[in-house]
């Protein structure tokens, strides 16, 4: 469910120094950071400065990403980066789409990715025995200044889902997702491949030929 851009961009470049990484998710942060680093950018996490994370209410990875954004430039005085991501299957009409972490959410308010996992390979089955495998994920990073300015990117890797999943790196739904041309998932990669290829550094690509 690729989403088309909402509006038009006045790029600004992005100096060497502290950004904020808008996130709590220690996998994302930790590929976001090693994205940057080659930059000169001093990445910190909305988690390491204590910001909280505000609720979200989009309905549009573009929407989340730059909520995300906009929340962390303003609490901290800060460039800061978002992402919001999400693993979208054909057969489910896109689910889980910009839902991608409600389905891994329990009762405990924790988050528990095997569970999620199981969600969707069950939605799979009740849709009958001969419901597709293809999938993609999104991503959609926003940079958001202080002074209100926000940029935004989409990436895109096209997959199909394997069952049961494998693999112990990465995280959320990368033991079952296995990128076109490979037959691993992304939980088989090694850190360094994945990021050649993932919908993130396929966002990032796009943020780094701007902004740099």
């Amino acid at each position: 469910m690729s989403l088309e851009f909402p509006g038009p961009q006045a790029v600004r470049k992005l100096a060497p120094g502290k950004l904020v990484i808008a996130s709590h998710n220690e996998g994302k942060v930790r590929e976001i950071r090693a994205l940057l680093e080659p930059y000169g950018i001093d990445a910190v996490s909305a988690k390491e400065l204590d910001l909280p994370e505000p609720d979200e209410t989009g309905t549009t990875f573009f929407a989340n990403a730059e909520l995300k954004a906009r929340s962390a430039a303003d609490l901290s005085g800060l460039p800061s980066l978002a992402d919001d991501s999400g693993l979208c299957v054909d057969a489910l009409g896109g689910d889980p789409g910009v839902r991608t972490a409600n389905w891994a959410e329990t009762p405990a308010g924790t988050r528990d990715w095997q569970l999620a996992m199981r969600k969707v390979e069950d939605a799979l089955a009740a849709t009958g025995p001969d419901a597709g495998r293809d999938a993609h994920f999104i991503c959609v990073l926003a940079l958001a200044w202080p002074d209100g300015h926000v940029e935004w990117w989409e990436g895109r890797s096209d997959g199909t889902l394997a069952w049961p999943p494998r693999g112990t790196v990465g995280f959320g739904y990368d033991p079952m997702f296995v990128p076109l041309g490979d037959t691993r998932t992304y939980a088989e990669l090694d850190p360094a491949e994945k990021h050649a290829i993932s919908h993130r550094a396929d966002a990032f690509a796009k943020m780094v030929e701007a902004i740099f």
